[in-house]
């Protein structure tokens, strides 16, 4: 059984799997990891999600104020044995939530091309794919997405 814990970025948890997704994303991006790596840095998020099965931590997620009617989405995770379970899925809509109940009206967010279970998610969790933004605009291998809460 999954729980799902709001917490902040003082987690120890949430740290633990950052690290892991850091690993995770090291390999995946090669040597354009350090570019999206700077964008990354996790001491000052207010509002985190971690998922628990039996007390372990097994995904995890965040919102990051991007301007005043829109959050980000931030380092999301699941471990690698517990992927296609619908938990990155719940950790999205957990997110959406507590970003809607704090009035923020849409979720923005950026992954990278290879990065192509997470693009399955967005599009499967209805985010729509929208010009790069930010420090992403001119970034060729940057996909970005938003929904409407």
């Amino acid at each position: 059984m999954f729980t799902l814990q709001r917490t902040n970025s003082n987690n120890p948890d949430f740290q633990n799997l950052v690290t892991d997704l850091d690993i995770y994303l090291a390999i995946q991006d090669g040597a354009e990891h350090s570019f999206y790596a700077q964008f990354n840095k996790i001491d000052t998020i207010k509002h985190v999600v971690v998922v628990y099965e039996n007390n372990m931590p097994v995904g995890c997620g965040a919102i990051k104020k991007y301007m005043n009617t829109t959050m980000e989405i931030k380092r999301m995770f699941v471990v690698p044995e517990k992927r296609n379970q619908g938990i990155a899925s719940t950790i999205l809509k957990e997110l959406e939530t507590w970003a809607g109940e704090l009035n923020f009206q849409k979720c923005i967010l950026e992954t990278g091309k290879k990065q192509t279970e997470a693009i399955k998610l967005y599009l499967r969790n209805n985010y729509t794919i929208i010009a790069n933004y930010g420090q992403y605009a001119a970034v060729e291998n940057s996909v970005c997405f938003k929904k409407e809460l």
